[in-house]
């Protein structure tokens, strides 16, 4: 390894040791809204494969996040979040197998 690379490194192990004593503020903070998937998906009383085609991923996604291995992000994150707090509208969505081509947005 670099010298100068080592040194840098060495600065953020120090940086982090002074961010975990107080002494210092980190620059980031990442928040994580985490969906508890399952319970949202239980709460509209679905399988995970029709859950899954609603939302438009695979069922191997969804397993992923009621697991805690992923989480959801984009518009996934948009559609639990009406899945949770207005369940209704949600679960009146048209389904896959309505072989519906387009749904017009108003």
């Amino acid at each position: 390894m670099k010298n100068d690379t080592f040194e840098e490194l060495l600065e953020s192990v120090r940086e982090a040791g002074r961010i975990c004593k107080g002494e210092a503020s980190p620059s980031r903070h990442f928040v994580r809204d985490s969906h508890d998937v399952r319970q949202v998906r239980e709460g509209l009383g679905i399988s995970q494969d029709l859950f899954a085609r609603l939302i438009g991923v695979s069922v191997n996604t969804v397993q992923n996040w009621e697991q805690g291995r992923r989480t959801p992000t984009g518009p996934a994150r948009v559609l639990l979040y009406i899945a949770e707090h207005n369940p209704a509208v949600f679960v009146n969505l048209p389904k896959p197998e309505d072989n519906i081509k387009s749904i017009a947005v108003y």
